[in-house]
């Protein structure tokens, strides 16, 4: 079976070795109709702590490293604009 991969956003990178990722996906309300956002967090493996907050990162499914963490970094798609000072 296929490994699942997801692009999120990285909110946490205080523990070690370990990022918090927030995933986002649109759904279709099942009787209004209106497109909807439903997000999830999901901990992943950073062996090397280089991943930092804002980062646009994928990860992959693989084996139970903890209680929590099943996914692991692949890469770094890019970074979020920091927010403008007015």
């Amino acid at each position: 079976m296929p490994k699942r991969v997801l692009t999120g956003t990285v909110v946490s990178d205080k523990t070690d070795k370990t990022v918090v990722i927030l995933v986002e996906r649109k759904v279709k309300h099942a009787l209004y109709g209106k497109i909807i956002r439903r997000t999830k967090k999901y901990h992943a493996h950073d062996e090397e702590n280089v991943f930092k907050e804002g980062e646009i990162v994928r990860i992959e499914e693989c084996a139970p490293i903890s209680k929590l963490k099943t996914w692991k970094v692949i890469g770094k798609i890019g970074a979020e604009a920091p927010a403008a000072a007015h």
